[in-house]
Parts: structure tokens; C-alpha cells; sequence
């Protein structure tokens, strides 16, 4: 009874380091943990065996990984014979075979007497991971950095029976991702006002580092970007589940821009000068100007004022009205 007391309260004060040990172990593959592979991966193992788990570039967006072990009925008779340990601090992936390991243990438990025994281990903080009748969260959390890690089954008992080293175990590994995804800025600007100030701010908070990957709930947001030396730009994008968004910014000077659209044949003067182009945007300085349309003998005349940072479509349009009496 003391055994099986201290193995439970091992697992669940999980992190703290119960110190290297070495061992030799069957190492049977290895599973990467990744939100895009919701549905994990599945083993067998013997009660000898070991399986690596690595995280994908992705672990960003998980809360925790999900550790599902099926046990063979035929356990129940040998109930408290193996345990299941954790452990981290290996410094290369290892092929598949028989492997000497001299690791960190970081949790152990024997295995359950029950069919199936699921444990959630927590990846971050606010995780929001809770234990229930059904599945077991350790408390204390496994940070990303301290990956690859080993889970091995072991004989807790010398002279087991023939029965038990035959006895397969399920072992299933998923992740448990978060609801999040990420957005990656990337903004450039004029190289007249390279070291020019702007604020960068998402759903109305200021993001003081923008060139890092921002996580965000999945769903829609809003982006903006002030300054005033740059145009103000205004973005609204989604976010998806465990997606990385990339997002391409170029800021504009404040110079206003006019830019014009006219029927063909009409000759358009900006203050008395004419405009040879009406296709290209004109750059004018803040203030009030003056625009002409002249089409033959007609002419028609426009003041306009002008803000900075703004751009001004100036169009001549000819409508006709047609009554019935």
C-alpha cells in the first residue's frame, strides 16, 4: 500500500526531477506531437518497452499532450507488477531497438488496475486541464524546451511469469490544442522615414514587439496601425485553429494623393496646370487646391481641401435626365 501511495503522488507533483537514472529499455518508435495530427498516434508495447515523444514547430498552439494507456485484461491478475516512468533530458533522437538511457525521471505510476488509464500532462500555464473520474492531470507543468521525452513501461517485480512478458499494452499519444492560432507581421516602410514611430495595435491593444508571432484566439480580429508619419492602416482578418496567418504591410507616407477620373477628350488642370496623365496619382501638398474639367467650351471648377495623409478621388461625371410628359 506505501508503494502504490508514493507511485500516485509521484505522477501527480510531476516536474520536479527525481534524479538520473540508468537503464536499458526496448525503444519501440517515437511520436511527434502535433496540432495538425489531432488523432495522435498509437503503440504497442511489452512491459519492457519505451516510446519518444518530440513536439512539431507547432507545440506553440497546445495546452497539453493526452497519454492513453490500455491495459490487457489479463493485467488484472498481476495488478501492481508494472509501472509507467517519465523522463526527460535527452540529448539525441535514437533509433528504435535496445537503447542504454541515463535520463532525468520526472513521474512515476504503477500501472492502474483498469482497462484504460488516460492522463493529460500539462505543456503551458492557465492550461485549464482538470483531473476527473476518467482522466488524471499531474500537477505542474512540462515546459516545450525540455522535450524529447521517454515514457517507458517496467517490470516493478523479479520472476514474472511468461504471462506478463507477453502481455501487450495500447499506449495512444495525442495532442490537446489549444484554441488559438498566431499571426506574423511582417511591415516595411518608406525608405525616405525608415526610423519614423508607429503603434501596432490588435483589438485595440498595443503590441510593443510586433515582429514576434502574436497567439490569438481562433476567430476574427482587427488591426491597426498609427502614426504620423505613416498612413494609418486598418486590417480585419481571421484567425484559425492552429494556423500561423502571415500578413504583409507596407506603410505610406502622409503625403496626400489625388487621383482623377474624367471622360475622354477632357483636358483636367490642378491649379492651372494640366494634367498629362490621368491614370498616375498625383501627390499635392495639405491645403486648398484647385481643380478644372474643361470638355470643349464647358468647363466646371472644384475647390477642394486638402488633409494630410489622405487620398482624394476626384471624378467628372455627365448624367442625363430624361422626363416624360
Amino acid at each position: 500500500m506505501k508503494l502504490r501511495l508514493y507511485a500516485a503522488l509521484c505522477l501527480l507533483s510531476i516536474l520536479s526531477p527525481l534524479g538520473a537514472e540508468t537503464f536499458r529499455t526496448t525503444l519501440k518508435g517515437s511520436v511527434e506531437i502535433s496540432p495538425l495530427k489531432p488523432e495522435g498516434k498509437s503503440l504497442t508495447l511489452t512491459y519492457i518497452d519505451a516510446v519518444l515523444v518530440t513536439l512539431s514547430p507547432e507545440s506553440a498552439f497546445l495546452r497539453g499532450i493526452e497519454v492513453e494507456l490500455k491495459v490487457p485484461q489479463v493485467y488484472l491478475k498481476y495488478r501492481s507488477s508494472v509501472g509507467m516512468s517519465l523522463y526527460n533530458g535527452l540529448k539525441e533522437i535514437q533509433k528504435p531497438g535496445v537503447v542504454d538511457f541515463q535520463l532525468e525521471r520526472l513521474a512515476f505510476e504503477i500501472i492502474p488496475a483498469k482497462l484504460q488509464a488516460v492522463y493529460h500532462i500539462p505543456l503551458r500555464q492557465g492550461h485549464g486541464l482538470k483531473t476527473s473520474p476518467y482522466v488524471t492531470v499531474p500537477t505542474g507543468i512540462v515546459q516545450p524546451q525540455t522535450f524529447p521525452l521517454l515514457i517507458r513501461l517496467m517490470p516493478l517485480i523479479k520472476g514474472l511469469s511468461e504471462e506478463v512478458e507477453t502481455m501487450e499494452f495500447g499506449l495512444t499519444i495525442r495532442p490537446i490544442i489549444a484554441d488559438e492560432g498566431a499571426l506574423k507581421l511582417h511591415i516595411r516602410t518608406p525608405d525616405s522615414k525608415k526610423d519614423k514611430p508607429f503603434t501596432v495595435l490588435i483589438d485595440d491593444t498595443v503590441i510593443q514587439d510586433f515582429s514576434k508571432e502574436q497567439i490569438l484566439k481562433s476567430g476574427e480580429h482587427h488591426l491597426s496601425i498609427i502614426s504620423e508619419d505613416y498612413r494609418s492602416e486598418s486590417r480585419t482578418f481571421i484567425i484559425e485553429r492552429a494556423r500561423t496567418l502571415d500578413v504583409s504591410i507596407d506603410l505610406r507616407d502622409t503625403t496626400p494623393i489625388l487621383q482623377f477620373e474624367a471622360p475622354d477628350n477632357t483636358k483636367v488642370y490642378l491649379d492651372d496646370d494640366l494634367i498629362n496623365n490621368l491614370r498616375q496619382l498625383k501627390t499635392v501638398e495639405p491645403g486648398v487646391h484647385t481643380v478644372r474639367f474643361q470638355v470643349g467650351d464647358y468647363s466646371v471648377v472644384k475647390q477642394l481641401t486638402i488633409e494630410k495623409g489622405k487620398t482624394y478621388k476626384v471624378v467628372l461625371t455627365v448624367d442625363v435626365s430624361v422626363n416624360e410628359e
